[in-house]
């Protein structure tokens, strides 16, 4: 070890994860704390990584000191629980020493009074902010802007829906935006939510406290909702989006705009959807690949989604997942048709509440995928299972033993919760 250049030691430093360790293994020797000095560049503080009976004053002096004893740190990562309440200069003092080199900040400190994240790291060379239980208040996005930004990640933030905006418009070259149990403040009875971006790539939103979301991004591809209540949400793009995950949301408008024509995976689950609408919004996508049904509550309850449509609509797609639904006697997906899934080599199948007639529909869908390797069955089991559900479940198994020496080289693999 005594032959490593010091650059090599400050990068294996760099790895070790801990802010702790890192001070624990820099007093090896000389050469490690000139390593430790000269060439860390990363560093992370957590309040679990300390003996629980630190004081808040003896966090901020062992952050300091360490902060202080690095020339060149580019990722920064502090994140304390809620027992420690740090005082504003101590904070301030670490964010002024480290931004001019800082690449990535990770940050969750309560402070008194609150520090404000964008007025210190603006205009400097950032390129990932992660915000955690933080407040947001009067952005100016021609003092406080993120000329380098291109990950920003807000969880548990309070802020108004102009400031979101704003702070979006502050970052020129944003590309993946995080947006996790914000507290939107608004004096309107119904709160919306206005964002554009002409760089942003990725959007994943998830418990945001609104009614409407408008999101103008021409160049967005991959868009994740999840646990959202809304009245209306509308993308406007130039269609180049390839990814769209929908889990947990209930929207009464939705539109992701008319031209599908990247659209690559689609992965719905725990949506009520008025499947009309939805298919002929994604129907145009003949690139698409993945497709995901789980859990979908159909508005109508005599609609049905029928395989046929799936094979016409999608010749390329590749992995299909489907969850048996049976709502007063009617199968939500059939199997009408005949037209095979030439190119499906992934099913995924399963229950939400297992019926005699799974395995047959099971083997419907394995017929219309001649070129199948691969089927993982999904299901629910409960500790206590009526006797019935039992004999269902054991003939099920017996059905599957016939399918597997029929289908010798087709996967099967069984996931139950």
């Amino acid at each position: 070890m005594e032959h490593l250049p010091v650059e090599v030691i400050g990068n294996i430093l760099s790895h070790i994860g801990t802010a702790r360790d890192v001070v624990v293994a820099s007093a090896t020797c000389r050469k490690w704390r000139e390593a430790c000095r000269k060439h860390l560049h990363t560093l992370s503080f957590r309040s679990d990584d300390w003996p629980r009976d630190i004081t808040t004053r003896q966090l901020e002096i062992l952050i300091t000191q360490t902060i202080f004893q690095t020339m060149g740190l580019q990722c920064l990562s502090i994140h304390m629980d809620n027992a420690h309440e740090f005082a504003a200069a101590p904070v301030i003092a670490w964010l002024m020493y480290t931004r001019e080199t800082l690449r990535s900040l990770s940050y969750n400190v309560r402070t008194t009074p609150n520090v404000n994240i964008l007025e210190k790291c603006g205009r400097q060379k950032l390129e990932a902010l992660d915000l955690d239980h933080n407040s947001i208040t009067g952005v100016e996005p021609s003092y406080q802007r993120l000329t380098c930004l291109k990950s920003l990640s807000l969880r548990h933030v309070s802020i108004s829906a102009l400031d979101l905006s704003l702070l979006l418009a502050a970052c020129p070259r944003i590309e993946s935006l995080t947006l996790d149990a914000l507290e939107i403040v608004t004096s309107d009875s119904q709160s919306s939510m206005e964002l554009s971006s002409q760089t942003l790539k990725c959007l994943y939103a998830k418990s945001i406290g609104v009614d409407k979301i408008i999101l103008e991004a021409d160049n967005l591809e991959s868009l994740h909702l999840n646990a959202l209540n809304l009245d209306f949400f509308e993308l406007i793009g130039k269609g180049t989006l390839k990814h769209l995950k929908i889990d947990d949301v209930s929207v009464t408008h939705l539109d992701i705009g008319e031209s599908m024509d990247h659209l690559q995976v689609v992965d719905v689950s725990n949506f009520m959807i008025m499947w009309p609408k939805f298919y002929q919004m994604i129907s145009r996508a003949s690139k698409l690949r993945k497709l995901r049904l789980w859990g979908v509550v159909f508005d109508d309850e005599d609609e049905v989604i029928d395989s046929e449509s799936i094979a016409v609509s999608f010749p390329q797609l590749k992995h299909l997942s489907l969850s048996y639904e049976i709502r007063d006697g009617l199968l939500h997906y059939g199997l009408q048709g005949s037209s095979p899934l030439e190119n499906v080599d992934v099913l995924e199948l399963g229950w939400t509440v297992i019926s005699e007639h799974f395995g047959h529909w099971v083997f419907g869908i394995i017929e219309r995928c001649p070129n199948l390797k691969k089927l993982v069955i999904h299901g629910a089991l409960s500790e206590t299972k009526t006797r019935e559900e039992r004999q269902m479940l054991a003939n099920f198994t017996s059905f599957i033993v016939c399918l597997m020496r029929k289908y010798i080289q087709v996967d099967v693999q069984f996931e139950y919760e």
